[in-house]
């Protein structure tokens, strides 16, 4: 079966906001909190304009000094304690969302380094990006301004209706024709936001990924004079989410533009009763001004919905993407079985795998490795070698057959038991930016005398102290080590970790044979003492390991010392004889 993608999502809307409940239920409180402060927020709206109509009508127009000022005191009062209950509102709902948006992200980063390989050998890193970034932070923006402040703008909404249908009740209701208009027209809008602004997502995630892989192939864009077309393929991109982006701030404009001219048609209706009823002595001066002050209040929550509805729908988009990443499931599920003296015993009992819905890559593979034993497998290209590696090390599941470790079968294991049990080293090394000391412990609690010792094992305190010891800087990606150092140094990780098995997968396939040299130099010294699993396709490396297994197209078609096989003259022989006639022709 084939791993789910990341951006597959059919949920309806409300399960999409009830998928974020999880890490937004531990600040509830400070959420509700925001919200208590929202009635006295709308209250401090509604009043305004009620203290306008009187400061007008009974200070303004009869001209009594001392009353304005007690209407313009009250009317300061009013806005002052409006503005703190909105900072306070606002304050609260940053800090609350800031706190579930940091819960999120390390929740989604947990979740990703926790999947299986197999997972990832089918998801772009630019596009996991996007889901711990962008979308989050669109996600944080919507739970600061947008969903929960609606709350707010549905209170003041209430308020001024009742407060307008306590001034003149027969011209809000005429008001209120153009509401269901304009709310089908809103509903259209959000609808249709909804699906451009997952087009807008899609698009980011697919530029991010391409930029992604570019840059980390950069040195063979340019080995390959390759610029001009890399650059078009991911202007290609550029230009989709551009225009992707433009199609929702369209409908974005269309909305508030909508708004506003419905604002302004009936502030202008306003004026124009209004002042027939000034003259007919129906309304009074303040009466008008406030009425008009409580519709441009109506209008304005009305106006700063059409932009939430935007942030809403983008945020809908975002986390849609984020659940459908948090729901994948494909992780290597481990036992509750530890191992606390293992001795490094590996069995395999008729295994046969295959990388997901691909060919089968093992074929009823049998083999036992005793503690202490060096066991070499070889073969040509394709022939499974590596795959037994990372099978051992779990970094695969889904086999048939029994690996045993210890005698316990490597399912019932704990995967991190697992890994402390058998250590890889690798062709493709790779190192952090950091300390040496960080690079070697990775995380763990190793003292300076075993990460020395270690060092010493592997020939590598040159390496060190050039770098400037432990604390020395290694810089991204090892750049500041040649290729044979930087392997050196994965050597002297996995020593330092001690393991009682040790797989070498091509581990001196890219360095120079002095550095090889000294590998063999300190796997002679070390390995005594470990099982050891040699992966390699240089012949050579592998002569004197205890037993060699020849794998061909994922079946064991020789076992046996490198002299038993030579004298056997089967196809190991023949494949040795035609490495050494390479080498010798080199």
């Amino acid at each position: 079966m084939s791993p789910t993608p990341v951006d597959a999502d059919t949920r309806s809307l409300r399960a999409t906001w009830a998928g974020l409940w999880p890490y937004l239920r531990q600040d509830l409180w400070l959420y509700g909190l925001a919200l208590l402060l929202a009635p006295a927020t709308a209250a401090s709206t509604m009043i305004q304009p009620w203290i306008l109509q009187r400061a007008i009508d009974h200070a303004i127009v009869p001209k009594d000094l001392k009353a304005l000022g007690v209407e313009a005191t009250t009317f300061l009062l009013v806005v002052l304690g409006g503005f703190l209950f909105q900072v306070g509102h606002t304050l609260l709902l940053s800090l609350a969302a800031m706190r579930t948006i940091t819960r999120l992200r390390h929740a989604i980063f947990q979740h990703t380094i926790t999947r299986s390989q197999a997972w990832f050998d089918h998801q772009p890193t630019g596009r996991l990006l996007t889901r711990a970034t962008n979308d989050v932070e669109t996600l944080g923006e919507t739970l600061t301004a947008g969903a929960i402040t609606i709350v707010l703008d549905a209170l003041q909404v209430v308020g001024v209706l009742s407060a307008m249908f306590w001034f003149d009740a027969k011209l809000t209701l005429t008001l209120l024709l153009v509401a269901p208009p304009l709310g089908l027209f809103l509903e259209f809008v959000r609808r249709r936001l909804r699906g451009l602004f997952d087009a807008v997502r899609n698009a980011l995630a697919e530029m991010n990924s391409y930029m992604s892989e570019r840059l980390a192939g950069v040195e063979i864009v340019q080995l390959y004079a390759d610029e001009a077309r890399t650059l078009g393929q991911f202007e290609a991109r550029n230009k989709a989410h551009a225009e992707a982006n433009i199609r929702t701030n369209v409908y974005d404009a269309l909305l508030y533009a909508t708004v506003d001219g419905v604002t302004s048609v009936t502030l202008a209706l306003m004026l124009w009763y209004g002042s027939g009823g000034i003259l007919s002595g129906v309304l009074t001066a303040g009466m008008l001004a406030a009425f008009m002050d409580y519709v441009g209040k109506l209008f304005r929550p009305v106006q700063e919905f059409s932009s939430k509805v935007a942030v809403i729908q983008r945020a809908v988009a975002s986390l849609e993407k984020i659940l459908g990443l948090l729901e994948v499931q494909d992780a290597v599920v481990g036992g509750d079985v530890t191992l606390a003296h293992p001795k490094g015993h590996v069995k395999l009992e008729h295994v046969s795998f295959a990388y997901g819905d691909g060919p089968t890559i093992l074929h009823d593979v049998s083999l036992e490795i005793r503690p202490g034993e060096v066991v070499a497998l070889c073969g040509r290209t394709g022939s499974g070698k590596t795959t037994i590696g990372k099978l051992l090390t779990r970094m695969y599941d889904g086999h048939d057959g029994t690996i045993l470790l210890d005698g316990a079968p490597i399912e019932t294991l704990a995967t991190g038991a697992v890994r402390r049990m058998v250590g890889s080293v690798q062709q493709d090394v790779q190192l952090f930016p950091g300390t040496v000391r960080s690079n070697l412990t990775l995380g763990h609690e190793i003292g300076d005398d075993t990460l020395m010792a270690a060092v010493r094992m592997v020939r590598a305190e040159d390496v060190v102290a050039r770098l400037g010891g432990l604390d020395g800087r290694v810089d991204e990606g090892g750049k500041n080590l040649s290729g044979g150092e930087a392997q050196l140094l994965s050597f002297a990780r996995t020593m330092a970790h001690d393991p009682a098995v040790v797989v070498l997968d091509e581990a001196t396939a890219s360095v120079d044979s002095l550095t090889e040299a000294r590998i063999q130099e300190a796997t002679s010294a070390i390995l005594s003492t470990k099982t050891t699993l040699v992966i390699a396709h240089r012949l050579s490396t592998i002569v004197g390991a205890t037993r060699i297994v020849l794998l061909d197209q994922g079946r064991v078609l020789e076992t046996g010392s490198h002299h038993a096989l030579m004298a056997q003259n089967g196809s190991y022989a023949a494949l040795f004889r035609e490495q050494f006639h390479e080498l010798a022709t080199e």
